[in-house]
């Protein structure tokens, strides 16, 4: 099977927002009045971001999903995205696979696949996603101010417990593995979520490297520090907290990485509309902490007390 032979039989489909869709030179996207392009790139690459265990349909779900975490963070809506994929080999049962886990995802957030790219090489799946967001109301990272409270969305940790199951750091029950397993290869992008939150978080980021770095970039990129109660999060760890030992219960919720929740920041008088937000978006929030003036990042233990362990988040040359 040919390149253009595998685009057509996997990849094109009518697209409703491109005018060409896949097939030309160019992909072209307009949109609506008043609306800005959101865009953004992210790069899966086997064996760092990815095991070769996964199963493709799973692959395929996450290597978009990542993608509109990203716009989920901009409060923006999904349009289209573009696929550049280099694979070792033709693989028809494996592209089966994961265009279907791709399709399925694109499909239920009304997202066009409009171009890109295919070759021979290790796997590597880099995907860039179009959304739009009415002009002047996107979800930044600078927007935090002393005062607000700290959100997240979603459960966390629950990617970072399965992957040190695959590690054999952690011995974890089947069902527990299971269900872990199933946050690390299928994230759920909280696209409802960011667009519910327009007009009310004062910034936002998704959680891709953990959530204690990710935070970083907000409060550097706000001028602010934060104060996170670590007794509000460590309830986060979903799969695995009743026999998760508090060292990795707090490794995984903080310093986890890949699990693609919210964190984002509100005013104080805007409580009852964030929790709004999260019913409309069918997706639970949490508070677990506050900005303050004074930068720097404090952690308090469940007793109220400062806690002075270090987490590192994921860093791709670290």
């Amino acid at each position: 099977m040919g390149e253009f032979d595998l685009i057509s039989r996997y990849f094109h489909r009518p697209a409703r927002r491109s005018p060409l869709g896949v097939g030309d030179d160019c992909a072209l996207l307009a949109p609506a009045a008043g609306q800005q392009l959101a865009v953004s790139s992210d790069m899966l690459v086997e064996g760092r971001h990815f095991l070769s265990t996964v199963a493709p349909d799973r692959l395929g779900h996450k290597a978009l999903a990542v993608n509109l975490s990203d716009l989920a963070a901009c409060g923006a809506r999904p349009l289209a995205f573009t696929l550049a994929l280099s694979l070792p080999s033709a693989d028809e049962a494996w592209l089966a696979g994961f265009a279907s886990g791709l399709w399925a995802l694109a499909e239920a957030h009304g997202c066009d696949l409009v171009g890109g790219d295919t070759t021979r090489g290790p796997l590597n799946i880099c995907i860039t996603v179009f959304g739009e967001v009415p002009a002047g109301r996107a979800l930044l990272r600078t927007g935090a101010r002393a005062g607000d409270d700290l959100w997240v969305s979603g459960t966390l940790g629950d990617a970072r417990l399965a992957l040190e199951a695959f590690r054999g750091t952690l011995e974890l029950p089947a069902d527990v593995f299971a269900a872990a397993r199933l946050r690390m290869e299928t994230p759920t992008p909280r696209v409802a979520l960011g667009q519910a939150l327009r007009g009310i978080a004062s910034s936002a980021i998704d959680i891709s490297d953990g959530l204690l770095g990710d935070l970083g970039h907000v409060l550097a990129a706000s001028g602010v520090g934060a104060t996170l109660e670590t007794g509000r999060a460590l309830p986060l760890l979903a799969a695995g907290a009743e026999i998760c030992e508090p060292h990795w219960a707090l490794t995984c919720v903080l310093a986890g990485g890949d699990d693609y929740e919210l964190a984002f920041t509100a005013p104080a008088a805007a409580r009852a509309q964030v929790e709004a937000a999260g019913r409309a978006a069918a997706t639970p929030v949490t508070r677990i902490g506050r900005i303050d003036a004074e930068p720097g990042l404090r952690l308090l233990g469940a007793d109220g007390a400062p806690l002075a362990r270090r987490f590192a988040g994921f860093d791709h040359f670290g």
